[in-house]
């Protein structure tokens, strides 16, 4: 029996396997955002093709947590933050669920600069980034099946961005030999701070978390385990292929350029592409923007919903409604950013505070709920599965360690002086 022929549980007849995704493509979308890509355009700009390894590296331990949550989603009736409350108590559910929140809160900013910077070329003005932001919330509120909507729209920015991407690596010819030989891994020591920021840029721990909720949003149940396996690994391949173009493109034509943020990736290509060039570029760049933006404001809100336990639905209203405060805070600082020129660094510190103790900690409990025979049965991740995951989380340790001393610690102390000389003064 072909698969065109198969029929699902209920005589149904069963859809293509390119009709049955949908959540890996949603979490794709949250991953590749602003901050994707200039972190991708820098390390190609400034390391050619070398860094063409840590990508694929990234991408095994996003795919690592991604199918493991979304196994824990499909197998298990209840939400992952009613799991936690169960097994650890309502406060560790509250606590996941804030934190994920404000990093959401302090970072949607981002989000909606990458928005403004790939439209200011053409319109400068924050005139559409405030249509944008007011278009968002009526979408969010608009929709009765607020995941079918999201799904659909994605589907539209992933083809966006693919097209984009590889048409400027058309422009960019890179040298193939050269590209092949970046995916032998090549390491110094002590390791690069550029390696750590590529891995934290593709393998995001909260996206991965969230993808146990938009399996249970898209209606998949135990019956659905390798439809939604297969989807996840769907979704970190195209990760890995954004990722890749675009630092294709950088380490081809930008090879020694310092780039500041996106906009200088845009204005830098025009001289080599044209306008016909930076118009495409800008049009990816929207595209992974508005995607994430879209998505991390759904992950900051679903998810505090569900730790308070006010929302086990898919589509609540107190889990919509939380994230169109995500949203309002992202637009108001980055309105402020723009208009000023000074960016919030008390929030910035906070949120890197957050990640440092959220993201190892929603891998541990990744780790533990889909090897618990009480949480997930006899549906436990492979052997193979479970290294690659722990390795993941001591990489994600090493993060945090870098980013509390090398970042939060210095930049904490430079506003307690600054605080302190103003006080005195």
């Amino acid at each position: 029996m072909t698969e065109s022929t198969a029929t699902e549980t209920g005589g149904r007849p069963r859809k293509r396997w390119w009709q049955r995704i949908g959540p890996g493509l949603v979490t794709a979308c949250v991953v590749i955002g602003p901050g994707s890509v200039l972190t991708s355009s820098s390390t190609g700009a400034r390391y050619g093709f070398a860094m063409n390894w840590v990508v694929v590296v990234a991408v095994l331990f996003m795919m690592a947590y991604t199918t493991m949550s979304a196994r824990l989603g499909v197998v298990t009736s209840e939400t992952t933050g009613t799991i936690v409350a169960r097994y650890f108590g309502r406060w560790l559910s509250v606590l996941i669920g804030c934190a994920v929140f404000f990093i959401a809160s302090a970072f949607q900013f981002g989000n909606n600069l990458g928005v403004h910077s790939a439209i200011q070329p053409f319109w400068p003005s924050v005139v559409p980034l405030l249509l944008l932001n007011l278009l968002t919330l009526l979408f969010l509120f608009g929709f009765q099946n607020l995941y079918r909507a999201v799904e659909r729209l994605m589907m539209v920015l992933v083809a966006t961005m693919l097209a984009a991407f590889a048409l400027n690596l058309g422009f960019a010819r890179p040298d193939p030999v050269a590209w092949l030989r970046g995916f032998i891994p090549t390491i110094d020591w002590p390791p690069d701070i550029a390696l750590l920021g590529l891995i934290g840029t593709t393998f995001v721990i909260t996206a991965a978390y969230y993808q146990s909720y938009l399996v249970k949003q898209k209606g998949w149940g135990e019956e659905d385990v390798e439809d939604s396996l297969r989807d996840a690994r769907i979704g970190a391949m195209i990760m890995a292929v954004i990722t890749l173009m675009i630092m294709g493109t950088a380490g081809a034509v930008l090879r020694g350029a310092k780039l500041a943020d996106v906009a200088d990736v845009a204005r830098q290509l025009e001289p080599l592409f044209g306008k016909a060039g930076q118009a495409i570029f800008c049009a990816g760049l929207f595209a992974a923007a508005y995607s994430s933006f879209l998505v991390n404001s759904m992950i900051g809100g679903f998810i505090l919903a569900d730790g308070l336990g006010l929302a086990r639905r898919p589509d609540s209203f107190i889990a919509r409604l939380f994230t169109a405060v995500v949203l309002l805070t992202g637009m108001g600082v980055a309105l402020y950013v723009i208009s000023t020129g000074t960016k919030p660094v008390g929030a910035i510190v906070a949120a890197q505070a957050v990640t440092v103790v959220a993201s190892p900690l929603m891998a541990a409990i990744l780790l533990w709920a889909c090897n618990s025979p009480r949480v997930v049965g006899a549906r436990r991740p492979s052997l193979l599965m479970n290294l690659v995951a722990a390795v993941g989380f001591v990489v994600l340790l090493a993060m945090a360690c870098h980013i509390a001393v090398d970042r939060v610690w210095p930049a904490l102390a430079g506003l307690l002086r600054a605080a302190g000389s103003g006080g005195s003064s």
